[in-house]
C-alpha cells in the first residue's frame, strides 16, 4: 500500500467533513469579499467625479452603488461570522494552542468590521442630508477600514504560512509572543498586496460587467457608459500590477515554502533544469501525465536561470508534504489563476490601446462579451488563489508546527456531515435572498429612470427617507420593471 494511502487511513474521521465545511463556507464568503474590500473605493471615485464635474449621473451611480455596498456588507457579516465560529468549533487544537499568537490579526479585523459598519451607515444616511463636501469626506475612511480588515485576515493567514514571533516552552506551547513579528511575517507583504489588488480588479470587473451586459443589449446612454468606464478603468490599471505581484508572491513561496512551491509546480525530486507543466496530473510514483510540458521553464521562472535548483516534494517525508492528489489540486488552481490573469491582462491592454489611440471606449461586441465575463472569471481566479494557498500548505495548519489532523475537533463525523448539509441549505437561502434584493432594487431604479425619461412625475427610490416604509412601486410596474431590466441589463 502506498504511503499516501496510509496517511489517509490514519487521518481522523472528522478531518474530511471539517475541511469540507470550512472550504464551503470560505468559498461562499469569498464571493462577497471583493465588493466588501474594493466597492467603497470604486464608489468614492465615482462620487468624487460627480462632485468635481457637477455630474448628476455620476452621483446617481455612486448613490446606487452605495446601496449595493450596504446590502452585500450585511450578507458578508453573516458569512464572515460563521467563519469566525468555525475556527473555534472545527479547529479547537489550533485556537487553543496558537490563538494567543495569530489571533491578534482576527482582533484587528473585528475592529475594522465594526468601524466599516458605522461608516457605511453614516455614508448612506448622508445622501441629501449633509453638505456634499462633508458627506464625501465622511466617506473617505471607508476604503481604509476595508483595507484594515483585509490586513487582519491576511496577517493571520500569512502567519499560518510562515509562523514566527514566539518561543516554545518545554511542553511545546508558544510563549514570549512578539506582536510585531507575529503580524508582519515574511509572507505578509506579498500576500497582502497580492490580495488587495486582486480585490480591486475583481470588484471593478464585477461592477463593469453589469454595464457591459447592458451595452450588449443595446443600452448606450451615458449612464451605462459611465457605469462601465469608471470601474473597468480601475480594474484595467490594477490588472498588470497584479500580474507583477503574482510573480512576486510565487517567488516568495519558492524561497519561504519550497514544499508548497513543489506541489504547485508538480516537482517530485529536487533538481535543476526543471520543466514547467501546464496542468497535468501527479501520480504517486512521481510521474506526471497530461498537460503541456515546457522544458527548463520552471527553473527559469523560479530564479531567472535554467540552472536554478527547485526543491522537490520528496525532500521531506511523505507525512510532511501534500499527497499527489492535493498537489494536483493546488497545481490546477494555480494554473487556472495564472491563465485567467493572463487573459485579463490582454483585455486590459485592448481597452488601454483603444483609449490611448481614439479617446473612447472600444466598440467591438467581442470586447464587451469579454468584459461581461471578466467579473465571473476574476472571482474564479480569487477562489483558485485561496485553493492553491491552503491545499498547497497541507498537511500543515501551522506550517511545520501543527498538522491539520492535530487541530481538528473531536465532534462525531456524522454530526459534521449533517452540519455541512444544513449550512449548504442555509447559504442557498441567504444568497438567493441577496439576489432577490438586488433584482428588486434594479427593478425600482429602472422604473424610476423610465418615468424620468418619459417626462412623467416618477418617484425616485433615492428620495425615500432612511426610516419608515418605502414608497410602493405601482402595481404591475415591478414585474414590468424587472422584465425591462432583464431585457437591457440595466442595474
Amino acid at each position: 500500500m502506498h504511503a499516501s494511502v496510509h496517511l489517509l487511513a490514519d487521518a481522523p474521521a472528522q478531518l474530511l467533513p471539517a475541511r469540507e465545511l470550512m472550504a464551503f463556507t470560505l468559498a461562499s464568503h469569498i464571493i462577497l469579499v471583493p465588493l466588501g474590500v474594493a466597492l467603497p473605493f470604486i464608489t468614492l471615485v465615482m462620487h468624487y467625479l460627480g462632485l468635481r464635474r457637477n455630474d448628476a449621473t455620476a452621483l446617481l451611480l455612486a448613490r446606487r452603488w452605495s446601496a449595493v455596498m450596504a446590502v452585500q456588507f450585511a450578507v458578508g457579516v453573516i458569512t464572515g461570522t460563521v467563519l469566525s465560529f468555525e475556527f473555534g468549533l472545527l479547529w479547537p487544537g489550533l485556537m487553543g494552542r496558537w490563538g494567543d499568537v495569530f489571533g491578534i490579526g482576527f482582533g484587528v479585523e473585528a475592529w475594522a468590521f465594526f468601524l466599516e459598519a458605522v461608516l457605511i451607515a453614516i455614508y448612506l444616511y448622508g445622501w441629501r442630508r449633509l453638505k456634499p463636501r462633508t458627506h464625501f469626506l465622511l466617506g473617505l475612511p471607508l476604503p481604509a477600514t476595508a483595507l484594515l480588515g483585509a490586513f487582519g485576515i491576511l496577517a493571520a493567514n500569512s502567519w499560518m504560512n510562515t509562523p514566527q514571533g514566539f518561543s516554545l516552552d518545554p511542553d511545546g506551547n508558544p510563549v514570549d509572543v512578539d506582536v510585531w513579528k507575529a503580524l508582519f511575517t515574511p509572507m505578509f507583504g506579498p500576500q497582502y498586496w497580492h490580495f488587495v489588488v486582486a480585490m480591486v480588479l475583481t470588484a471593478g470587473y464585477m461592477v463593469a460587467g453589469v454595464y457591459a451586459v447592458g451595452r450588449l443589449r443595446g443600452r448606450r446612454d451615458r449612464y451605462h457608459r459611465l457605469g462601465f468606464a469608471v470601474p473597468f478603468t480601475i480594474a484595467a490599471i490594477a490588472t498588470p500590477v497584479q500580474f507583477v505581484l503574482g510573480d512576486s508572491i510565487a517567488r516568495s513561496v519558492f524561497h519561504k515554502q519550497p514544499v508548497k512551491f513543489a506541489a504547485m509546480e508538480l516537482v517530485w525530486k529536487t533538481d535543476t533544469r526543471v520543466p514547467e507543466y501546464l496542468f497535468g496530473q501527479l501520480h504517486p510514483d512521481g510521474s506526471v501525465t497530461g498537460g503541456i510540458k515546457v522544458p527548463l521553464l520552471d527553473s527559469f521562472l523560479a530564479g531567472f536561470s535554467a540552472n536554478t535548483e527547485v526543491v522537490g516534494l520528496t525532500s521531506v517525508p511523505a507525512d510532511e508534504r501534500p499527497t499527489p492528489a492535493q498537489a494536483t489540486i493546488a497545481h490546477w488552481a494555480f494554473d487556472l489563476m495564472a491563465g485567467i490573469g493572463s487573459v485579463l491582462v490582454l483585455l486590459a491592454l485592448w481597452y488601454g490601446l483603444v483609449w490611448l489611440r481614439h479617446r473612447r471606449l472600444p466598440a467591438s461586441r467581442w470586447f464587451y462579451r469579454g468584459a461581461a465575463c471578466a467579473g465571473i472569471a476574476s472571482v474564479v481566479a480569487v477562489e483558485c488563489g485561496w485553493i492553491a494557498t491552503e491545499v498547497g500548505r497541507q498537511p500543515w495548519i501551522v506550517y511545520r508546527n501543527m498538522k491539520v489532523a492535530e487541530a481538528v475537533t473531536s465532534t462525531r463525523s456524522t454530526t459534521l456531515w449533517i452540519t455541512l448539509g444544513v449550512v449548504i441549505v442555509v447559504y442557498l437561502f441567504i444568497f438567493g435572498s441577496l439576489l432577490a434584493v438586488l433584482l428588486k432594487m434594479r427593478a425600482r431604479w429602472r422604473l424610476a429612470d423610465e418615468e424620468r425619461a418619459g417626462g412623467r412625475p416618477g418617484h425616485a427610490p433615492e428620495a425615500d427617507g432612511p426610516y419608515g416604509p418605502r414608497t410602493p412601486v405601482p402595481e404591475g410596474s415591478a414585474a414590468g420593471g424587472s422584465k425591462a431590466a432583464s431585457e437591457d441589463g440595466r442595474p
